[in-house]
């Protein structure tokens, strides 16, 4: 809020625009009725002037709400007595106690996805929320955001190069393309979350992309294939929806929603939280960035964070994937900065990131009002930050080039990757899993195990893929050891979960079956067995919906994370 703007004085501090309502125990944004109340602070600029985002055929800036109504009289504040919270007030300590208790639920997780919306009045609220475009993707994305869900957030960082001091990044009369894009997963319980960032260089299929022009009426993009995955957006018209489908046909997973920000969503976001810490190696004197740099940790902000993170010359091999590894470490810093104590207390700095954060994103319209936002920050940041992994899509140089400048996926390492994510498993060591089995059923798996060649069981189909039985037959047979093993059909009905019934007696051949695949105690099932072709006692496997896979463990307590280049964000690294 512009004090300046209402006539007051250059003494009036943002902060002390926050005052305790007595009713509610927080922390309001308040105005004094001293002057005439101004509308509430202006609306986003348009697109033209502000350079923020993609192509905006479908976007739309929402009204800033109405006018601040006087002090006196608002719901919950006693006419009579003076409003509390002012400075000089109350002692120092007694505010920050109840400024921290305030504010402390406001906080952002996410890079571009901080949205935490600081807790101010109504019309306040409106206003940041005037200040996000939304684009409307149809039916590339999901009608509406479940706080009691897994969600994925397409995070879309494009090269657009309008704006001020942006004439030296990305290329001339560029439309803006998905320059940087990660797919966040949010687990269902929040304890974990997962950062998969995709190579703009990666050569994908494009999808016809179904979308709504200017004048109202819709339109098919023919699809394209055999591109750079930066194509799915801005050309031949390509808005955010596009990248979406594109991501869909590439990795199988469904994003939810997308937030997208430009160049300049890197010099104000960093700007508002006072810079963020980054670590280099060797020192760095990038003449093509113009970023210089000293040896060990160093702040950046605006200009200098924007070009920290455009650097490719002096990481790595020069490339995407190596630049793709200091945008990680750069992000898990900000998620840092973000969760201190000197950004959540401070009520003008979260004033400040929060006018910042919404100026900066572009979003679909299912989630582009002011509560949607807030609840997904909430639900952001009941994920620890030692439980948010990044990690890049596993690929391959492209063999169909001679020279190598683009990538495909690596169909040995991806598929797991692609899998655990869909299936909101975790790469961190969460042992969620495990803890919500019951003694008893976690207790199946404990015990003797028996020699693999030893395990009798046959193979039911129930549910997984057509073809499942028989290839986790082979899997068993030729690389697992278990040669007393067949494949008996399809099972009576379709189950969702894999299930393992045996005997007593079969407890320990159980469990060295289990070990192999990677069975919970929960899918151990003890009853009887059966005879199998040979009239021996066998027990029964059956595959369910949840099967990933022959010889792809199930349960994420005992299977391995796939070999990929990965970290954490509570962790710090230097770029080198």
């Amino acid at each position: 809020m512009d004090a300046q703007g209402r006539g007051r004085g250059d003494d009036i501090d943002p902060a002390d625009q926050w005052v305790l309502n007595p009713n509610t125990g927080e922390y309001e944004l308040r105005l004094s009725p001293s002057a005439p109340q101004s509308a509430v602070p202006r609306p986003r600029r348009p697109a033209a002037e502000t350079g923020t985002g993609a192509p905006r055929s479908r976007t739309s800036p929402k009204a800033p709400g109405r006018d601040i109504p006087p002090q006196r009289g608002r719901r919950g504040v006693p006419p009579e007595e003076p409003l509390p919270g002012r400075r000089g007030r109350r002692p120092a300590k007694q505010q920050k106690s109840k400024a921290k208790k305030a504010v402390l639920w406001t906080g952002g997780t996410m890079a571009f996805v901080l949205v935490a919306l600081a807790g101010g009045g109504y019309l306040y609220l409106k206003h940041l929320e005037g200040n996000v475009a939304t684009t409307d993707v149809g039916d590339a994305g999901a009608s509406n955001f479940s706080k009691d869900e897994a969600f994925n957030i397409l995070i879309i960082g494009t090269d657009k190069r309008t704006g001020e001091g942006n004439e030296g990044y990305g290329d001339t009369g560029n439309v803006g393309h998905a320059d940087t894009t990660i797919l966040l997963h949010v687990s269902k319980d929040r304890s974990n979350a997962t950062a998969l960032s995709i190579p703009r260089d990666l050569i994908v299929d494009v999808p016809d992309c179904p979308t709504t022009k200017e004048d109202g009426t819709e339109t098919v993009i023919p699809g394209t294939q055999g591109v750079r995955f930066n194509a799915s957006l801005g050309e031949s018209g390509r808005d955010a929806g596009c990248t979406m489908r594109t991501v869909k046909a590439a990795t199988g997973i469904q994003p939810n929603h997308f937030m997208m920000a430009d160049f300049n969503a890197v010099k104000t976001l960093t700007a508002a939280v006072d810079g963020v810490e980054v670590c280099v190696e060797d020192a760095v004197n990038d003449k093509q960035s113009k970023l210089v740099l000293p040896a060990g940790t160093s702040t950046v902000e605006g200009e200098r964070a924007l070009a920290f993170l455009r650097t490719r010359k002096s990481f790595g091999n020069s490339g995407d994937l190596d630049r793709i590894k200091v945008q990680q470490q750069f992000l898990g810093s900000l998620m840092r900065k973000m969760s201190s104590g000197n950004t959540l207390t401070n009520p003008a700095k979260l004033l400040k990131l929060a006018e910042a954060a919404t100026k900066a994103l572009t979003v679909d319209e299912p989630i582009g009002n002011v509560n949607t936002l807030k609840d997904i920050a909430l639900e952001l940041k009941k994920v620890p930050t030692k439980n948010i992994t990044f990690a890049t899509i596993p690929v391959k140089d492209n063999p169909a080039e001679v020279v190598k400048a683009t990538v495909v996926v690596d169909e040995t390492k991806a598929p797991q990757v692609f899998d655990m994510i869909a299936n909101d498993i975790s790469f961190t060591e969460v042992k969620a899993q495990e803890k919500k089995e019951k003694a008893e059923v976690a207790a199946r798996l404990k015990g003797t195990k028996a020699a693999a060649s030893e395990v009798r069981v046959r193979i039911l189909n129930g549910g997984a893929a057509a073809g499942s039985a028989q290839a986790e037959l082979a899997y068993l047979q030729t690389e697992a050891g278990v040669t007393k093993s067949e494949n008996a059909g399809n099972a009576e009905a379709t189950q969702a979960k894999t299930t393992l019934e045996y005997a007593p007696d079969q407890a320990d051949q159980a469990r060295r079956l289990a070990d192999i695949m990677g069975l919970s105690g929960s899918a151990m099932k003890p009853g009887q067995s059966v005879d199998n072709a040979q009239g021996l006692p066998t027990m029964t496997l059956i595959l369910g919906k949840d099967f990933k896979g022959a010889g792809v463990k199930l349960n994420s307590a005992s299977a391995a994370t796939p070999d990929v280049d990965k970290s954490t964000a509570d962790k710090v690294q230097c770029a080198s």
